[in-house]
This record gives structure tokens, C-alpha cells and sequence, in this order.
């Protein structure tokens, strides 16, 4: 066993996890509050592309799951030949995968941003921006994939590292491309695009050196074309699954910001800004249920079910008391904050309602992001799929349009429909890990496959 494992604990895991995930926040947050600088609706075009993008990073996400959850069982289980070549083959699958999407987006960008019901004045930044973020979207595939290597093996430091370097990278390419010193051209959010798939394509080459580095035996490339088939069944057979949790997410968002398109441009607006603040307030219930999905993993591989059981229920207090706590506080500042990004007092007014609600927004989302991520790890995939379709498009995008449009309540009633969701998926989830089903679905343990 690789001697990082030996030293796992949630918060040393999950430290790493919290301050990567808040840089990857920051990079996208970077880009609305440099954009804003030079125009709301420039800000309003990336946001629309970047929903679009956010669908196709979850679809890369169903391989970097199942190749996250397999190499911790594995690891756990001390098969660490298995995980290497699991990890290896992952990064193989995301990359040809990731290339064919890539090129569908480059060719069918029109049609995908007209369906979105995208105000014209809106179209031609929009399409920039998702062409050429959207072409290179293979590299965010082997980003994905290499982190989650890194992370089963324990590296959660490495992968921050690598986090850092491609902020600073992008914040310099956004205030080269957008303010235009040294006589350099303004490109606006053609800039922005640039210095995004700039900072992806070198943090990737870095990642793919520090594995090779750290971990020896997680890429035995001499051994790349004689690795079994059934790695690649493993790994669409558990990330499937979870990925099509975050791709009805995703899809019901598409929906829902659809709805939002037809109030007007400031509504889009407002709701870029109000969910770029709200990231900040669940970051932390996402760090701690990746460093939980991490532990699980682990534990299921070497059997040990109970303190998996016991684990999860503990990141679980962890998580809502702080979200709670970090929703209280962005309220209180709620003023300030949004001014950050705008000085449009519609937008302000709407966009503190819109705060003022993920004090009971959050706390639900943190029993979906905590739990679904431990059945995840323990290979209890399915029935968080199908939960999460049935609430999300059933509740979530059902009670947007009743509410936001055909009540009039517009963004409010939105928000009214992603607390009910949230805390309907949450409850059920928690009473799932309860039942102790998934006990029996690890895939280290009953050897499916192997």
C-alpha cells in the first residue's frame, strides 16, 4: 500500500480538495468579475456557454468517477496493479471521448445556443466563447481524469498545486486579453476563452508529470494495449451511473435557465452573479464529501462497512453545520458582495433575495453532495440516478415554470423550486445510507468483473 494511504484522515484529505475547489471557482469567477468590467452582457454570454460547457464537463465526469471510486477500492483492497491499470485506461477512454465531443461542439454551436433561447445581442460572444473553449474541451477530460488519480492515491496537495498554477496563469491571460496593457489587443471575451484553454492545456502536461512521478505503477504505458476490456466495462458500469445524476442536474439547470432566458438579460444576469457567490457557500460541503467519497472507498475495498457507515453520517453533521454557517454569513453581506460584480440596483436587490434563501437552500444540498457521493463510493449507483431524475426535472424544473413563470414570481420562485428539490433528493439519500443496502454493491468486494 502506497504509504500516503496509511495517512488519511477527512481533513487532510479534504483541506487539499477545499482550497483546489475554491481556485477552480475563483478561475471561473475571475472571468465574470474581469468580464464585468467590460460588460454585463458579456458576462451574461459566457454564463449561457458556460451551462452549456457544464453539461459536457459532467459527461467527462462519468469516466473520472468511476476511475475515483474503483481506484480507491482497489487501493483499499491492496490490489494496487489493478489500480494503475484502471487508471491508465480512464485517461485513455476520457481522451477519446472528450475529442468527439470537442468536435461536436465546434461544429454545432449555432444550434446549440439557439435552443437556449439566447437574445440576439448575446449570440456572437456566446458562440466565440463556446467554440473555443468548447473545442479544447478534451483537455478538461485528462484534467478530470488525472485529479482523480491523484486523489484516490492520496495526492490532494498535488492536485491543488496544479489548481493554483492554472489560476494564476488564467487571471494573467484575463487582464492581458481584457484591459489590454503593453499595447496588447482587447479581445473581450475572446480573450477570456484564450487564456482559459491556455491554463487547462499546461496544468494538464504538469498533472500527467507529477503522476508519473509520484505514482510509478499508476501508468504502465509498456502494458497500455494488452489491458483487459473488462476495466473499461468496469468503469462505464459505476460511472454511468453517477454521471447521469450530474447529467439530469445539468439538463434540468439547461431547462431552467431556458426559463430564465425569457424573463430578460438582467434576470440571466442576476442569476450568474447570485449562483458565482452561492458556489462559495457550498464549496465547503463539496470538499468534505469528495474527501468522504475518498475514505469510503477505501474502507469498502478493505471491508471495513461499519466505519463507512459511521463516516459518512459524521462528514454529514460536518458539512450542514458549516454550510449553514457560511450561508448566514454571505447573507449578512450580501450588499457588498454582489456590488463586487455590479452596480445595477435591480440586479443587487434581487440578486440579496436570491442569497438571502440558500440559508435554507444549502443545508439540503449538503445531504445530496455528502451522501450520494458515499453510496457513489461504495458502488450504490443507480438508485441516486434515478432519485435525482425524478426530483430534479419532477420538482426542480416542474416548480420553476409553475412559480417562476406562470406565477410571476420569476428568479424568487426559481430558487423557491431548488430548495424543494434539494431537500426532497437530500432525505431520501439519507434514509438510503441508513438501510445499509449498499453493503452489498462494492465492486472489490464481490469481484464483479474481475
Amino acid at each position: 500500500m502506497n504509504k500516503t494511504q496509511n495517512k488519511m484522515t477527512l481533513f487532510a484529505l479534504t483541506w487539499p480538495i477545499f482550497i483546489e475547489i475554491l481556485l477552480h471557482m475563483l478561475m471561473g469567477n475571475a472571468d465574470t468579475l474581469m468580464l464585468s468590467q467590460y460588460s454585463d452582457d458579456s458576462v451574461a454570454a459566457v454564463g449561457v456557454s458556460n451551462q452549456i460547457l457544464s453539461l459536457i464537463i459532467v459527461m467527462f465526469g462519468f469516466v473520472a468517477t468511476g476511475t475515483a471510486i474503483l481506484v480507491a477500492q482497489h487501493l483499499g483492497a491492496k490490489e494496487d496493479s489493478f489500480a494503475g491499470e484502471i487508471s491508465l485506461v480512464s485517461l485513455a477512454v476520457n481522451l477519446l471521448f472528450g475529442l468527439s465531443l470537442s468536435m461536436a461542439l465546434i461544429l454545432f454551436t449555432q444550434p446549440i445556443l439557439s435552443s437556449m433561447d439566447l437574445p440576439q445581442s448575446l449570440m456572437n460572444e456566446a458562440s466565440s466563447y463556446l467554440k473555443i473553449v468548447g473545442g479544447f474541451a478534451f483537455i478538461q477530460a485528462l484534467i478530470m481524469t488525472s485529479g482523480s488519480i491523484m486523489r484516490s492515491y492520496g495526492y490532494t496537495k498535488d492536485a491543488m498545486y496544479l489548481t493554483i498554477g492554472m489560476n494564476i496563469l488564467n487571471v494573467i491571460g484575463n487582464y492581458l486579453f481584457i484591459f489590454g496593457p503593453f499595447g496588447i489587443p482587447v479581445l473581450g471575451v475572446e480573450g477570456v476563452a484564450i487564456s482559459t484553454i491556455t491554463s487547462r492545456m499546461l496544468g494538464l502536461i504538469a498533472g500527467i508529470i507529477l503522476i508519473m512521478k509520484r505514482i510509478p505503477s499508476a501508468l504502465p504505458f509498456k502494458r497500455m494495449f494488452k489491458l483487459p476490456f473488462f476495466y473499461v466495462k468496469n468503469l462505464l458500469r459505476i460511472g454511468i451511473p453517477s454521471a447521469g445524476e450530474h447529467l439530469s442536474y445539468n439538463g434540468s439547470q439547461m431547462a431552467i435557465t431556458y426559463f430564465i432566458a425569457s424573463i430578460g438579460t438582467t434576470a440571466l444576469t442576476t442569476k450568474v452573479y447570485a449562483q458565482n457567490l452561492m458556489m462559495f457557500i457550498f464549496l465547503f460541503s463539496v470538499a468534505i464529501s469528495q474527501g468522504t467519497q475518498i475514505l469510503i472507498g477505501h474502507l469498502v475495498g478493505a471491508g471495513e462497512y461499519e466505519n463507512a457507515y459511521d463516516r459518512c453520517l459524521k462528514s454529514l453533521k460536518i458539512a450542514i453545520v458549516i454550510s449553514l454557517a457560511m450561508a448566514g454569513i454571505f447573507s449578512l453581506f450580501a450588499d457588498p458582495l454582489l456590488r463586487i460584480f455590479t452596480d445595477n440596483e435591480q440586479i443587487i436587490s434581487l440578486g440579496k433575495i436570491l442569497i438571502y434563501l440558500t440559508i435554507i437552500l444549502e443545508p439540503g444540498r449538503s445531504f445530496n453532495l455528502v451522501v450520494i457521493n458515499s453510496l457513489r463510493a461504495t458502488g450504490d449507483v443507480r438508485f441516486p440516478v434515478y432519485m435525482g431524475i425524478l426530483s430534479m426535472w419532477g420538482v426542480s424544473v416542474t416548480l420553476s415554470y409553475v412559480l417562476g413563470i406562470s406565477f410571476g414570481l420569476g428568479l424568487i420562485g426559481i430558487w423557491i423550486s431548488f430548495i424543494a428539490d434539494e431537500w426532497l433528493r437530500g432525505l431520501i439519500m439519507l434514509k438510503r445510507w441508513r438501510s445499509k443496502v449498499w453493503m452489498k454493491k462494492s465492486f472489490v468486494s464481490n469481484k464483479k468483473g474481475l
